[in-house]
């Protein structure tokens, strides 16, 4: 069983940058076929999908955010991290990670609980 925890800080200043890390377990972030995603909702809206690593440590960013985003791995750790710079309060957001099903980036077979980061002074 593969499990995803997310963790950090849940409090960010404005012009600040968020880190996250998620840490997996049950599984290897290197096994072919899955990548390894980040996912965020803010408060009444939906899901919005941020970026992924893949298995090969490429990574692929949401157009909206690729300039503020960064997605990297410790593959010895088994985890995978997100950082996005310059938070503004719209960045507050539970943030999820979540490992691809194989079959596509926006389909998810396991997810993180999630964890609420508010963007605030």
């Amino acid at each position: 069983q593969v499990q995803l925890q997310e963790s950090g800080p849940g409090l960010v200043k404005p012009s600040q940058t968020l880190s996250l890390i998620c840490t997996v377990s049950g599984g290897s972030i290197t096994t072919s076929s899955h990548a390894w995603a980040w996912i965020r909702q803010p408060p009444g809206k939906g899901l919005e999908w941020m970026g992924l690593i893949g298995y090969d440590g490429r990574t692929y960013y949401s157009p909206f955010l690729k300039s503020r985003t960064s997605i990297s791995r410790d593959t010895s750790k088994n985890q995978f991290s997100l950082q996005l710079s310059s938070v503004t309060p719209e960045d507050t957001a539970v943030y999820y990670c979540a490992r691809t099903d194989g079959s596509s980036w926006y389909v998810y077979d396991y997810w993180g609980q999630g964890t609420q980061v508010t963007v605030s002074a």
